[in-house]
């Protein structure tokens, strides 16, 4: 870097380092109305074939569905500026969201129609920093456990070099839906 382009790079100011997103989502009632006759299974199918709109948050985080067969679920992201903390890695609440997801829609997949689950907890270890460079993050969850009032899940996301990024189990509470 010459002199020049150090001065010019320190006179910057924050409003030229400004980067701008804009994004849509569709709204989530449509998804909660087709929630009736369907088995979780069969929602998230619905939404990886693009027949039902994904939820706000997947569009939020860049979040894509990957697949969903009985008891697993799998999503992908490509880590971006938008997803770090200070120190330019990606935040860990991102990583804890797609964790999350994983775990929650692996036991979405084995539960019947009328049924729905939300997470009790979720433990997470972070095995390793991620940022742009790190390429394409998946993200799969597996059901470990089922009973007829929670179930026990486990998700782990790996980098494009198949590299473990993080692990995470969760437990997860189910119960029967509202009518609609």
């Amino acid at each position: 870097m010459t002199q020049t382009q150090a001065d010019d790079a320190t006179t910057l100011t924050s409003a030229d380092r400004v980067r701008t997103r804009t994004y849509s989502w569709t709204d989530p009632a449509a998804t909660v109305a087709a929630l009736a006759g369907r088995s979780g299974l069969d929602l998230l199918s619905a939404m990886g074939r693009g027949e039902l709109p994904p939820p706000p948050v997947m569009a939020t985080l860049g979040i894509e569905a990957v697949g969903f067969s009985e008891g697993h679920a799998s999503f992908a992201l490509n880590p971006q500026e938008l997803h770090y903390n200070p120190l330019g890695t990606m935040h860990g609440g991102v990583l804890a969201t797609l964790l999350d997801s994983a775990t929650g829609c692996a036991v979405h997949t084995v539960l019947a129609e009328g049924t729905g689950y939300t997470t009790l907890d979720l433990n997470a270890r972070y095995l390793r920093p991620v940022t742009t460079g790190t390429g394409r993050l998946v993200v799969t969850g597996t059901v470990l456990s089922r009973g007829s009032r929670t179930a026990l899940a486990e998700a782990r996301i790996t980098d494009s070099r198949d590299r473990l990024v993080a692990h995470a189990t969760s437990t997860c509470l189910i119960f029967p839906l509202p009518p609609h």
